[in-house]
């Protein structure tokens, strides 16, 4: 397994050990020993998966509070674009972004820990996108940025975008006021 960090200090890139022969492949998608040295949890407490076509972006999603959610994100079908915006307001990173493309070819990970909003966008005719969690869902917890906001100025990589309703009507950080953050929206 190769691990590289990012310009976002926290958040990981994972290269899993695949071994492939003429049946198909095999790689371990989590262990508890190989990433705990990483400082990667060592209990998930929910799974997602989702299916999206081409240009959708989802996102930028986040919770805070009790329910802060750490995730460690894959591509199990098709290809995206994964990306981690650091929302710790102490941070010399804060409010800039990191991007991988993840993907069924490469099976790439990234670990993005709580303190970061989280969002990507799909590249492939469609995408299986699988993730874990440290925390579970909470709707009362849950907050949304814009996809688009230019104060983050994400390059999405898609022609049109495909965006739900509750993503076209997030937060821009300037509505949200950076004069008077509070831990409601952003981590310390």
């Amino acid at each position: 397994m190769k691990v590289e960090e990012t310009n976002l200090k926290g958040v990981l890139i994972i290269y899993p050990d695949v071994f492939a022969d003429g049946r198909g492949f095999f790689f371990e998608s989590y262990n508890k020993v190989k990433y705990k040295p990483y400082e990667i949890p060592e209990i998930f407490v929910q799974d997602n998966i989702s299916k999206s076509r081409k240009n959708t972006v989802r996102g930028l999603h986040y919770q805070v509070g009790e329910y802060a959610q750490g995730k460690l994100c894959q591509v199990v079908y098709g290809k995206v674009l994964d990306v981690a915006v650091d929302l710790r307001k102490s941070s010399p990173t804060f409010l800039k972004y990191t991007s991988a493309v993840l993907s069924d070819e490469n099976h790439c990970q990234i670990w993005i820990p709580v303190g970061f909003a989280h969002g990507f966008s799909v590249l492939s005719d469609e995408a299986v996108f699988h993730y874990k969690c440290t925390q579970f869902y909470s709707k009362d917890h849950e907050r949304t940025l814009y996809y688009a906001d230019d104060e983050i100025g994400i390059d999405w990589k898609v022609e049109k975008a495909i965006v739900s309703e509750k993503d076209l009507t997030a937060k821009k950080i300037r509505d949200i006021g950076l004069d008077d953050i509070s831990h409601q929206y952003f981590f310390k």
